[in-house]
């Protein structure tokens, strides 16, 4: 259900992610980067985006209900316009930092598939 509701993202203007290195501030390749760096640089974006879905979905009227009949997909895919441009600079720089096209492939399909389960998590852990 999410990710048909979602297909069209993909048309939403991309965002540019620079990488800048904390040392010199000059911008850096992501080749040159370590699988460590890139891991932590993306972590950072994942982490931005899922947040601005937990803020969107916990502040819709309809989320005590959703959350108590088990469903938050549907909260999550009307939280996405609000979310835009955290989910897009997410999936921008999973495509410079890993290849064309890789970004939408991890938004479609890891990224979404957990997304639900962390929304009711967080949900739990703050009682509501």
């Amino acid at each position: 259900m999410i990710i048909a509701a979602l297909i069209g993202f993909s048309l939403i203007t991309p965002v540019s992610v620079d990488y800048v290195s904390p040392a010199t501030g000059l911008a850096r390749a992501p080749a040159t980067l370590s699988a460590q760096q890139k891991s932590a640089m993306l972590r950072r974006l994942i982490r931005s985006a899922t947040d601005c879905v937990v803020r969107a979905v916990a502040a819709d009227p309809r989320f005590q209900r959703s959350v108590a009949a088990g469903d938050v997909n549907t909260l999550i895919v009307d939280s996405v316009e609000s979310c835009t441009y955290p989910m897009r600079a997410m999936i921008e720089a999973h495509d410079r930092l890993y290849g064309k096209g890789s970004g939408e492939a991890f938004f479609m399909g890891p990224y979404l598939d957990m997304l639900p389960e962390t929304v009711a998590k967080w949900a739990r852990e703050n009682h509501l």
